[in-house]
């Protein structure tokens, strides 16, 4: 019998149940060391180890902008190291770099009589060079240069045999960053459109970029919001659909709208958002809301609006937001809407846990959920894009050190991560725009909504990195509600999924992976956008497109690929689609319930207080 006592990794967070509001626990814990000298747990746990190497780490975030230094070593440790040790891998790329050279200095040396992009030419998708200026010499060589360059990059840091995937992808996304930065649209001199501009205007561009830069940095000081978001004002043009709030605990409160159509379907929606972000995403301005889209298609809904945490939160776990979120809102739901299933939709990080409730809702028989609805939404985290670029042991320590300082993860550091993986729309074309060029880009209800961040509790971030995205625990089985362990396998639910064609945060052929994990009735739908903008489609958009198809839960499985070409194509949102498959499952029209249901006279109608916090 062995004798060695395990103690638990520095990262784990105590194997405790939590009340309903686990700081306020955590806070007021005694911890018995004498019958005469009781101790007062103070808001850093004591038995954290290694005090001062976490605070040093979460001192060093500070400069590195949340990046593991370490991490970032390795990976260029294992792409030079073997890139050493492959002397006609070496000689290809020395080859590769001669011919591009030659094939540059010819265009060079017939510049004026050979079209523009005669050796290489912008991907589709990369829009820096996309303006008829870029076309003209000496501009248009300039560009070719760049572009020539950031190829060879991309071929040196990518195929190196023996770097691992991880280390490879960070690598290449490191250089891809610090090439964008230099790319000649970003500097006056060099940019032919800024040239223009000065030129037409007499230098006054440049004023107003200055005055531009000015106005960012005394709002980045004062933590003020971005200039135009005046306009749109929660609970006045933006979360103005009308509604009330009909119950409310430590984390959520639960929004019930109201209805604008003279009869309703009798099963009601319940929207799970992501905590990443506001939950008024689906709530933006009248012509962009999905709720306001779903009363006026006949549905009762119902949202959620999560609190927004601070440091005396830290120990929020994760499955607090499944008990005090999800489940909390299905039992009020059932208490106002009694013996009828409830449509649950979940969006991003919502989505995800979601699939969690509803596994663990199946394995004990819990048969409230008639439908689920993901978007954007991912089960499976092996495939998850450049997010996982951030999650490995090295990032992901690195991250609850600076976590376990503040208690939270700060709401610029995930910002600045979604930023980086849009770096040439969200970053350098802005600064181009604003600072060069002179111009203000029009404000939206989209941007003001993502200017309106929320921070992530210590314990709660924590846990879903790694067991999650890490770990991969809901994917292969391992993840634990309530001490057991549950399976998407159980689920039997009718889903309607959608993923994203452009999305970043949740690629879609991660989203699909749904189809071999649940056993149930998949209508994937794939549309045009991105990640927000892709969800975000109202029918009087003309522009957005998608493919649908349904795959039966005894179906034979079809491939991302294949279903590609099989499924039709539809021009126009996917939102009507949506209502039409939820419609056939809701029942036929009655008269709408009442809102809440004893004791919400004391509570604020929509959008609560929660969302101003």
């Amino acid at each position: 019998m062995s004798v060695v006592k395990r103690f638990p990794r520095a990262e784990e967070p105590p194997a405790q149940a939590l009340s309903a509001n686990p700081a306020a626990e955590a806070s007021t814990t005694i911890l018995e060391t004498t019958p005469e000298k009781p101790v007062v747990a103070n808001s850093l746990p004591a038995s954290e180890p290694y005090p001062l190497d976490r605070a040093f780490h979460a001192m060093l975030a500070r400069f590195t902008g949340g990046i593991s230094p370490v991490a970032l070593s390795l990976a260029w440790l294992d792409w030079s190291a073997h890139l050493a040790a492959a002397p006609e891998r070496q000689m290809q790329m020395f080859r590769s770099g001669l011919r591009d050279t030659g094939r540059f200095l010819q265009a060079v040396a017939h510049a004026t009589s050979q079209k523009p992009w005669s050796v290489i030419e912008p991907q589709g998708r990369d829009r820096r060079f996309k303006d008829p200026q870029w076309e003209a010499a000496p501009f248009n060589l300039l560009a070719q240069a760049f572009l020539l360059t950031e190829r060879w990059w991309h071929d040196a840091t990518t195929g190196v045999r023996g770097v691992s995937h991880a280390n490879e992808a960070v690598v290449e996304f490191s250089v891809r960053q610090m090439l964008d930065m230099l790319a000649p649209s970003n500097f006056a001199a060099t940019n032919p459109q800024v040239l223009e501009k000065a030129f037409q205007s007499g230098g006054e561009n440049f004023v107003f970029g200055w005055q531009n830069w000015c106005s960012d940095l005394m709002r980045l000081l004062s933590i003020s919001k971005p200039a135009g978001d005046e306009q749109f004002v929660v609970g006045r043009t933006v979360a103005a659909s009308p509604g009330k709030v009909v119950y409310r605990n430590d984390l959520i409160e639960l929004i019930q709208y109201h209805p604008t159509t003279a009869q309703v379907r009798p099963e009601p929606i319940l929207i799970v958002p992501a905590w990443i972000m506001k939950y008024y995403i689906l709530d933006l301005s009248p012509q962009n809301s999905l709720v306001r889209f779903l009363t006026g298609q006949g549905f009762t809904v119902f949202a959620i609006s999560w609190r927004n945490p601070d440091a005396k939160d830290r120990d929020v776990a994760f499955d607090d937001y499944r008990k005090l979120g999800v489940m909390a809102a299905l039992d009020t739901i059932g208490r106002i809407i009694p013996d009828r299933k409830t449509h649950a939709l979940g969006y991003c990080l919502g989505g995800t846990l979601l699939s969690i409730a509803a596994a663990a809702m199946a394995r004990e028989g819990d048969r409230r959920l008639g439908t689920i609805t993901l978007l954007a939404a991912q089960t499976d985290f092996t495939e998850a894009g450049e997010m996982t670029l951030f999650i490995n042991e090295s990032q992901v320590a690195f991250l609850e050190d600076m976590m376990w300082q503040r208690g939270y993860l700060d709401t610029t550091q995930m910002a600045g991560a979604f930023q980086l993986l849009r770096s040439n729309e969200l970053i350098w074309s802005r600064l181009s725009r604003d600072y060069l060029m002179g111009e203000s880009s029009q404000p939206s209800d989209l941007m003001a909504w993502n200017a309106d961040a929320t921070r992530l509790p210590y314990r709660m971030h924590s846990e879903y990195l790694r067991k999650l995205f890490l770990d991969n625990d809901l994917a292969e089985g391992r993840y634990r509600v309530e001490g057991r362990s549950v399976s998407l396998s159980d689920i039997h639910a009718p889903m309607f999924v959608v993923g994203t064609l452009a999305d970043h945060v949740a690629p879609w052929r991660s989203v699909y992976k749904i189809h071999y994990q649940a056993d149930a009735d998949v209508t994937f739908l794939l549309t045009s956008g991105g990640h927000n903008a892709g969800v975000v489609a109202p029918p009087d958009e003309p522009w957005h497109s998608y493919q649908v198809m349904t795959k039966a839960a005894d179906a034979p499985y079809v491939g991302p690929d294949e279903w590609l070409k099989l499924a039709p194509h539809v021009e126009g949102s996917w939102w009507p689609e949506w209502a039409k498959w939820l419609a056939a499952r809701s029942g036929a029209p009655c008269d709408p319930p009442s809102i809440g249901v004893g004791g919400v006279d004391g509570l604020p109608d929509a959008p609560g207080d929660y969302v101003h916090t």
